[in-house]
């Protein structure tokens, strides 16, 4: 009996950590509005205007600046500068604006991406001048010389046209140059191919005067970092919104909060990567595999900005030298991740269960290929599940199918030690030892089903490949809701069916409690992924006819144990 009320306790625990989620909204501090910019100051000095590490030799930061305004964001700190013209690029999955000012990324559209299915011409926007919604990646060369200028992100460069449209090219390239007149040049090339979000990056330094030049290349992710108000009926509310870093070796997710109170996070690795992550989609720095870089995060009350700075550089009088990295703006796509660098899956967030979820998430893709409807690979693998721990559910199911058969034996233990609560345990118990009955064997079904709903749970909720994912009939976005709640209401009637196949066991609190959970379960299952619910009334209607079949076996075995116990006649 500790067993099951064991194993209640441990349901109402997980759903009690999922609906927390949504229920925090009644909590969740409320949203900071974004604060007025200020009057334009004076230009500051470039150090100082990028908010970056200073440089050393010894590769390590001196000291952490104050972080740029909002102003110096949008501007870069460069509001007395001539105005800058921007660029429109087009290819068949992004729509890009650059600007002149520093070859600054500052508007992303993702044009296969409508924010909602109802809204179409509306696409999802990663990157925004807007100071209220502010997402701009920005890149330049730091130079370690007054003397000698870096082109850093408040430079003008110069372009040949102001759009550039991939049309049937497989590929699309766009180069900006500048020039400080006395020999230092440099040339900014921005590489899109056909189907991909990742945009390459060369910036190529040649130093034509007497003197060396050294310095080093930083790139720069602005973005907002508004405290947010969750909300039950937005799944978008529910995924983790604002940087991630990789030092190498982990992945590792900073909150706002942690970020305002401690200030910059800092660390120095080979192999990282900066990234501002939100439900379904992402904006990222990699820079080059193997180079030293310095990575920093800092944040204030409306704003993060994340760097990677790399290894300074020393370039001879009539030599030149390509810094390169990759940009990625776009859905967070597993397959092109990986293939940037496999570390990049890291970048969807399937929580402390990425070691179920992402062999799921690979089997649901395979499944997909074959039929083309995510709904049915969800159907089918749930099926495949199911095969896998067919015997092991099997000797449960047997055992609570024995169960069954014992009820009227149970019945009269409870009513004949009805005052007796010590005496009506030891002589159930005993009955269960002399039939080799475990009662405490149904509960092995949903503890091995458990780990795998959670799991199947971030991978709908976190797999931008569901995202707007139809189904059939009415369910046209397996990522969101059933909008009529017809999946939830099957659920809630299978799971009630599948009780009426299994004894009613434990003592009046105990069985009530299990009565009302399909109601509990329907409850809280109204507002989760309709995928999620596909799967737990596939897994549902499976148990069902395995424990119909196993309860007819276990009567029919039953029955001829009995035959051949009866004495032969004469």
């Amino acid at each position: 009996m500790d067993n099951q009320r064991l194993l209640i306790w441990a349901i109402f625990a997980v759903l009690a950590w999922m609906t927390y989620q949504a229920w925090q909204q009644d909590y969740a501090p409320q949203p900071v509005e974004p604060a007025p910019l200020s009057e334009p100051e004076p230009t500051v000095s470039e150090p100082e205007a990028l908010g970056l590490p200073e440089m050393s030799d010894a590769g390590e930061a001196d000291a952490v600046p104050e972080l740029p305004t909002a102003e110096d964001s949008v501007t870069g700190g460069a509001a007395t500068a001539p105005e800058a013209a921007v660029i429109h690029v087009h290819t068949d999955v992004l729509d890009l604006d650059i600007s002149t000012r520093g070859g600054t990324l500052q508007r992303a559209t993702l044009p296969k991406y409508p924010v909602a299915k109802d809204q179409p011409d509306i696409p999802v926007m990663l990157l925004d001048p807007d100071p209220g919604d502010i997402g701009l990646i920005r890149t330049g060369l730091r130079s370690a010389s007054a003397e000698q200028p870096g082109p850093g992100h408040t430079a003008l460069f110069s372009a040949t046209q102001n759009d550039y449209d991939m049309d049937g090219d497989d590929e699309l390239v766009v180069r900006l140059t500048w020039s400080d007149g006395a020999g230092l040049e440099l040339e900014k090339k921005y590489s899109f191919s056909r189907g991909s979000y990742a945009i390459k990056l060369e910036q190529t330094f040649r130093n034509n005067s007497m003197e060396p030049w050294r310095g080093d290349q930083y790139a720069q992710l602005v973005r907002r970092f508004h405290a947010r108000k969750r909300k039950m009926a937005d799944v978008d509310s529910y995924s983790f919104d604002g940087p991630l870093v990789y030092d190498g070796e982990k992945a590792e997710k900073l909150k706002r909060d942690e970020l305002l109170e401690n200030g910059p996070f800092q660390f120095t690795a080979e192999n990282g990567w900066v990234a501002a992550i939100q439900h379904h989609f992402l904006s990222a720095i990699i820079p080059d595999r193997e180079a030293n870089h310095i990575y920093q995060v800092q944040a204030d009350e409306t704003t993060m900005t994340a760097s990677a700075v790399g290894a300074k550089q020393t370039i001879e009088p009539g030599a030149s030298h390509t810094f390169t990295e990759t940009l990625y703006v776009g859905p967070k796509l597993q397959k092109q991740l990986a293939q940037i660098d496999p570390r990049l899956k890291l970048m969807v967030d399937y929580g402390w269960l990425t070691v179920l979820s992402q062999p799921l998430f690979w089997l649901l893709s395979k499944v997909h290929t074959f039929f083309g409807n995510w709904g049915v690979a969800i159907i089918c693998v749930t099926i495949l599940i199911k095969a896998v721990f067919y015997k092991l559910t099997e000797a449960s199911g047997r055992s609570m199918a024995k169960m069954r058969n014992l009820q009227p034996r149970l019945k009269s233990i409870q009513e004949r030690y009805k005052d007796d609560r010590q005496k009506q345990s030891q002589a159930m118990m005993e009955l269960y030892k002399r039939e080799k009955v475990n009662p405490a064997a149904g509960c092995l079904p949903i503890l091995i089903q458990m780990p795998f709903f959670l799991a199947f749970y971030w991978v709908l909720l976190e797999s931008v490949e569901m995202r707007q994912a139809p189904f059939a009939l009415w369910i046209t976005d397996l990522s969101s809701r059933d909008p009529y709640f017809v999946l939830p209401l099957i659920m809630g009637a299978a799971m009630f069916f599948q009780q009426r196949l299994n004894p009613q066991v434990g003592d009046p609190v105990q069985v009530k409690v299990m009565q009302v959970m399909p109601v509990i379960f329907t409850a809280f299952f109204a507002f989760f992924p309709s995928g999620l619910v596909l799967y737990w009334v596939t897994n549902t209607l499976l148990s069902i006819a395995q424990q119909w079949n196993i309860n007819k076996v276990v009567e029919r075995e039953a029955k001829q144990h009995k035959g051949a116990k009866k004495p032969k006649p004469g």
